[in-house]
């Protein structure tokens, strides 16, 4: 038992970065200490971590229970305001993807949207702005498994936020979405130096999955002592 729980020490434990696209929350917990492989159902040549191109929500069915960790970044199409305007139509995937979850029987993360809190339970918030972002990006994070964990304080808003599309003025905070501009400074302020402007528009900056993974690798180390 002694020889077991060392090795399991030892090793970088493993997260499966469900629905990766170009590994905005893979990047952050692989900061974290995790060793991180992103799956997806879309080739991502720009995810910067191990990556397998297959369905997401099957691939925590058949394989979950063999990772440590998993995060899941379900489609947020569903939920945003922009596609419920044009009248666009997409799956609910949050409730099927924590069954998938739940039923490894393993620590998880479900991100998404602020539009998606009603389909969250008791989610929490995180913001750019308290990791010195010129950004607000707001996201949720549901967890389950047995793990929770407690994010950074937030912060009032006192920056105005550049308008869809324009250039960030001076003291105003960023835009990151549809077709905006700055994708360098985009990059930089959000520590996604590899990613297209695509990648950008729906990432999570990897400072939200680093805070998340360094409380996650704590879980999981109690769990191996308590083994």
């Amino acid at each position: 038992m002694t020889q077991t729980s060392d090795i399991r020490r030892e090793r970088r434990p493993r997260l499966l970065d469900a629905f990766c696209c170009q590994g905005g929350a893979g990047m952050g917990y692989h900061r974290a200490g995790f060793d991180v492989t992103g799956v997806d159902i879309t080739a991502q040549p720009r995810y910067p971590l191990g990556f397998h191109q297959d369905d997401a929500l099957n691939f925590i069915w058949k394989f979950g229970a063999g990772f440590d960790f998993i995060h899941a970044s379900p489609p947020c199409q569903r939920y945003t305001l922009a596609q419920k305007i044009q009248g666009r139509d997409h799956p609910d995937l949050i409730a099927p993807v924590r069954e998938a979850l739940n039923s490894t029987g393993r620590p998880w993360a479900i991100e998404n949207v602020e539009e998606a809190a009603p389909e969250l339970r008791n989610p929490r918030v995180m913001c750019a702005a308290v990791f010195g972002m010129r950004t607000y990006r707001h996201r949720l994070f549901e967890t389950g498994g047995g793990f929770t964990f407690t994010p950074p304080t937030h912060q009032t808003h006192s920056a105005p936020l550049t308008k869809m599309g324009r250039p960030r003025r001076p003291g105003d905070f960023a835009h990151y979405v549809g077709n905006f501009s700055g994708v360098a400074e985009a990059r930089n302020d959000m520590g996604v130096t590899w990613m297209s402007r695509d990648g950008i528009r729906e990432c999570i900056p990897p400072a939200y999955t680093e805070w998340i993974g360094r409380a996650a690798l704590a879980h999981i180390r109690t769990r191996v002592v308590a083994a």
